[in-house]
């Protein structure tokens, strides 16, 4: 076994530890509680940020006496969205009942299915129409509704407002970038910026980098995976990967420094180097760590949709995270009252207003006023339009595992774009996992 193997093992080990130590530090709290009149308490497993906290605090006052909600902070900051998912996998695997509520990446929701209770019972198709339609879409699985939205999010484009000042074409620029630029208009655009990243983006093996590379392959009206088959062998596929390729070491918009990039770091490069262009999520400066050390910037930095090759539609990636109720809890009732409220109008406000999440109730989209005093979900709504989901399947979180190693190995040049995708493809259909 190769020494970085052996390390992603042994640091798996530890992350699995300290996770099983930060959920056993809390006593138990059982239907007992309930007779004995003390608060029921339900645990949620999620990334805590300050929006987080408020709405914990604000839910645990109404519900004073009887439910108390005990947040597990998993934050970005520690753990990658990938070892997220381990994490909780090796816990539900222990059937353990010491977490209720847990939030998942929206394209794991086939995976975590076995292990989350069935909500049909408990969300009415009634109440299930103030749901937007682009993130309930992602919470049925084998027709049945195994999860609720938290937030949707979606992938856009940054560009820094005083760069692009300094061109004589200002205007139409501006104008096309509103609308969605093309791939060839902004890579023309490298000889503008000599000294400056002109398009920053994730290339590091993870998730964010199948995400990109999915959007590319749609320009090109092909996809990863239909009706459970593979389909990285195609010529569209390989063209795809070819473009990204070329973006970095042949078009050179893009420094080889975003090999070893994800979000985090993409931003920080991005922000501290003077950068044009940035794909990215929704949030820079309200949700993310990166984006607050920043905020002097704030009003130099606009927001675009993704770049689209000519002759293709724009598409961005749909992005989000979900909420599901396990099947171990014992305390269903009280988490269902919950992640009722956290869908609420006036949880989802909060969420927006301090943490800059996309709402998913649909009242605040119809609620005029408030969405003219809040242009940026104008925008969202526009970008969530033209959405594009992430196969839907339950071995899809090891076909991005495997896939975003190979797309980064063609992009490092140790393969060639053909090499890679047989070489994934290979291992993908061996059924094998494959360790980093």
């Amino acid at each position: 076994m190769h020494f970085s193997k052996i390390f992603y093992v042994v640091i798996s080990a530890i992350l699995v530890t300290i996770f099983m130590l930060i959920i056993y530090v809390f006593p138990t709290y059982n239907i007992i509680g309930r007779s004995q009149g003390k608060p029921v308490k339900i645990y949620f497993a999620d990334n805590i940020s300050p929006a987080h906290i408020e709405l914990i605090k604000l839910f645990n006052e109404k519900n004073k006496g009887k439910i108390e909600v005990v947040p597990l902070n998993l934050p970005f900051s520690k753990f990658s969205t990938n070892d997220r998912k381990e994490l909780l996998a090796r816990y539900f695997r222990s059937k353990s009942d010491r977490i209720d509520v847990f939030s998942v990446d929206q394209i794991w929701v086939p995976r975590f299915a076995r292990w989350a209770i069935s909500l049909d019972g408990y969300i009415p198709d009634s109440e299930r129409t103030s749901i937007l339609k682009y993130a309930l879409k992602t919470c049925v699985y084998n027709n049945t509704l195994v999860a609720v939205p938290l937030y949707i999010d979606i992938a856009l484009m940054y560009y820094r407002k005083s760069l692009i000042e300094k061109l004589r074409n200002t205007k139409q620029i501006e104008a096309e970038l509103k609308k969605s630029i093309t791939w060839e208009d902004l890579i023309s655009l490298k000889k503008n910026y000599p000294n400056n990243p002109l398009f920053v983006f994730q290339a590091d093996d993870f998730e964010g980098l199948v995400c990109i590379y999915t959007e590319i392959l749609a320009n090109m009206h092909g996809k990863v995976v239909e009706n459970d088959s593979l389909l990285i062998k195609s010529r569209q596929a390989e063209k795809a990967l070819q473009f990204l390729d070329d973006l970095v070491n042949k078009y050179r918009v893009s420094p080889k420094n975003v090999l070893r990039f994800k979000e985090d770091d993409s931003y920080q490069y991005y922000l501290q180097n003077n950068g044009v262009f940035l794909r990215g999520w929704t949030g820079l400066f309200k949700n993310n760590n990166v984006g607050n050390k920043y905020l002097y910037l704030r009003n130099d930095i606009g927001e675009a949709p993704t770049p689209h090759l000519k002759g293709s539609k724009p598409t961005s990636v749909y992005g989000g995270w979900d909420l599901m109720v396990s099947k171990y809890s014992t305390k269903v009732p009280e988490a269902i009252r919950f992640i009722k409220f956290l869908t609420s109008k006036e949880a989802q406000k909060i969420l927006f207003e301090k943490g800059g999440y996309i709402p998913i109730n649909n009242s605040i989209y119809e609620d005029t006023s408030y969405v003219n005093k809040n242009p940026e979900l104008k925008f969202c709504t526009k970008l969530l339009k033209n959405g594009l989901y992430r196969p839907f399947t339950e071995q899809y979180t090891n076909i991005s595992d495997i896939l975003s190693y190979y797309v980064n190995q063609s992009i490092k040049g140790n393969l060639t774009p053909r090499d890679a995708l047989y070489k994934a493809y290979d291992k993908l259909n061996s059924k094998s996992i494959l360790l980093k």
